[in-house]
């Protein structure tokens, strides 16, 4: 996989790839080509990928997203594909807002069932025409999606047992540490300031 082979795959799909870029490994110098997509053309790119005798990249590895909340289009969505019969690795990436659903990929590959199960459960990214779309990580009734940059960090409820009900009970959380003020200043800045001071102090 190098570049000679992304110059081809601009050839015979011209219009579907909108950026292309290599990564290359540092300890091996393997290389890594790493596409960027339209989200409207996910199922034929991918039936492609899988499908055509000079690519056979019929193993989808993982799907996942990153979070970039000041950009229109927040969520950068990752395919990283496996062709075992060229030896290669392939990372194709799409972007989308908050309301724009992408197209399933299992009718294509079917491990990516769970994937996209998780990537719906934790950021909310929505797959159409997905056969079961639910939760997969977080409990029933789970609110909000964790991996979100504006996701809290405490979350909104917690969960524990109660032993007067013999249930787990969620309840709204709440921080039971009262406020405090950390300073954050250098100890060793403050002891000579006041090593100066004293000095000044002197002299006076």
């Amino acid at each position: 996989m190098n570049e000679n082979f992304a110059h081809l795959l601009m050839k015979a799909i011209p219009g579907w790839i909108q950026k292309t870029k290599i990564s290359f490994d540092g300890s091996t110098r393997a290389a890594e080509i790493i596409l960027e997509i339209s989200p409207q053309v996910l199922p034929q790119f991918f039936s492609y990928l899988r499908d055509h005798t000079q690519t056979q990249f019929k193993l989808l590895m993982d799907i996942t997203a990153v979070d970039y909340p000041s950009r229109a289009k927040r969520f950068e969505v990752v395919y990283n594909l496996l062709s075992v019969r060229r030896n290669a690795r392939l990372r194709v990436k799409t972007f989308v807002d908050e309301i724009t659903p992408l197209h399933s990929l299992v009718p294509i590959y079917n491990s990516a069932n769970w994937w996209e199960r998780e990537t719906w459960d934790m950021f909310g990214v929505f797959f159409v025409h997905h056969p079961d779309l639910r939760r997969i990580l977080t409990d029933y009734g789970f609110e909000g999606h964790p991996l979100r940059k504006d996701f809290p960090l405490s979350g909104f409820v917690e969960v524990r047992y109660d032993d007067s009900e013999k249930r787990v009970v969620t309840e709204p959380l709440e921080m039971t540490q009262e406020f405090r003020y950390f300073d954050f200043a250098n100890p060793w800045e403050l002891s000579t300031s006041s090593a100066r001071d004293e000095s000044s102090a002197k002299e006076l």
